[in-house]
Order: C-alpha cells, then sequence, then structure tokens
C-alpha cells in the first residue's frame, strides 16, 4: 500500500519543516483560466477520502474541499487567464500560476512537492513528482482545491456566457464545446491559440 506521506516524511527527515504539495488545474480545456493551489498540511493530516482529484467525483471534490481549508496550515491559489496563456504558452502559464500559489501561502514553505515534471522558479528546494496527486497527500490536497476552484469559476463563465455550457465542460473539448464554437466563434474566454479555437476566432462570443 503506498504511504501517501512517503514524500513529505522523506523531506522532514532531510531537515525541511514547511512542505507545500503544488498541482494545477486546466491545462486541457480550450476555454477558461489555467488554476494553480498550493496547500501545506500538518504532517500525518488525517483527510478520509482523499486522493487524485481526476479519481473523484465532483460531490466527492466539493466535500473534500472545505475540509481541506479546515485542516490545512495553508492555502495558496494562483490563476493564469487565456489571454497570458495564448501570449507565453500552456505550460509556462501552469508553471507561472504554480508559483502564484506558492507565493500566496504563509507561512513560507521551504521544501515544494510539485505534480509533474517540472520545477517552478522560485528559490524553495523542490522537487518534481511524476504522478505527484496520487502519490502525496498534499499535492492529491493540491489537486482538490486547484480543481473545485476552476470549476466554479467556469461557473461564473457560464453566467456571463451561456450559449457555451461552460457549466457542463468547464471548457474542455467535448463535442458540445466544439458545436458551440462552430456556432457562435470564441469569445474572450477561449485560448485562442489553441487548436479547436483557434479555427473560430471571431468577435461574436459576447456576453448574454
Amino acid at each position: 500500500m503506498t504511504d501517501v506521506w512517503h514524500y513529505e516524511k522523506r523531506a522532514h527527515r532531510r531537515g525541511f519543516s514547511i512542505v507545500a504539495g503544488v498541482d494545477e488545474a486546466g491545462r486541457g480545456p480550450l476555454a477558461g483560466p489555467v488554476v494553480s493551489a498550493a496547500v501545506i498540511l500538518p504532517p500525518a493530516c488525517a483527510l478520509e477520502g482523499l486522493d487524485d482529484s481526476k479519481k473523484l467525483t465532483p460531490a466527492r471534490r466539493e466535500a473534500l474541499y472545505p475540509r481541506i481549508y479546515a485542516r490545512a496550515v495553508s492555502v495558496g491559489i494562483g490563476i493564469v487567464d487565456a489571454p497570458e496563456i495564448d501570449r507565453i504558452n500552456i505550460l509556462q502559464a501552469a508553471l507561472l500560476s504554480m508559483k502564484m500559489a506558492v507565493d500566496n501561502l504563509a507561512p513560507r514553505p521551504d521544501y515544494l512537492l510539485i505534480d509533474g515534471k517540472f520545477g517552478i522558479a522560485a528559490d524553495i528546494a523542490q522537487e518534481a513528482v511524476v504522478h505527484g496527486d496520487q502519490l502525496s497527500a498534499s499535492v492529491a490536497a493540491a489537486s482538490v482545491v486547484a480543481k473545485v476552484t476552476r470549476d466554479r469559476l467556469m461557473l461564473g463563465c457560464h453566467r456571463q456566457f451561456p450559449q457555451y455550457g461552460f457549466d457542463r465542460h468547464k471548457g474542455y473539448p467535448t463535442r458540445a464545446h466544439r458545436e458551440a464554437l462552430q456556432r457562435f466563434g470564441s469569445c474572450v474566454l477561449h485560448r485562442r491559440t489553441f487548436r479547436g479555437v483557434r479555427e473560430h476566432r471571431t468577435a461574436r462570443g459576447t456576453p448574454a
């Protein structure tokens, strides 16, 4: 059985005292921001049902979200919007949002566990962990917070642009979303450099 505190414990044994897990949500969608969360949990904090956000139902994520905030030492959020994603590319935008999330933590961590293959531009000791959201409790908590935060933002986007159905697909490239792009063109929330959007770059998408 995987010890989801293995990476945190190892960092503590190496002399680090404040370990933060970092993850992002929203690299794949055609619209909306990329959102990252950084979470510092108390050592061996028990959060029943905590797992990679992609493995959890929306209801389960929503149930875990307030429990993570209640138990965490600190939670930081970083958000990079669609125009900036288009300007610097999605990978750099995701890494920037992670840095923003870390910068919003208090106390400042002295070690980062970052989901994926890449580190971030921060003068903090860090470790990139592939599938970190499945292997580290701190990263799993960050994945849940990032996903719930982004989903809630996309509900606000739906109220602004209901014709696209953001409340259902959250900006991901579903068939319904692609059909809406063909019908209405793109709006200011779309990532206009993305394949599937750049073919429909119009000014027709205006708030309802």
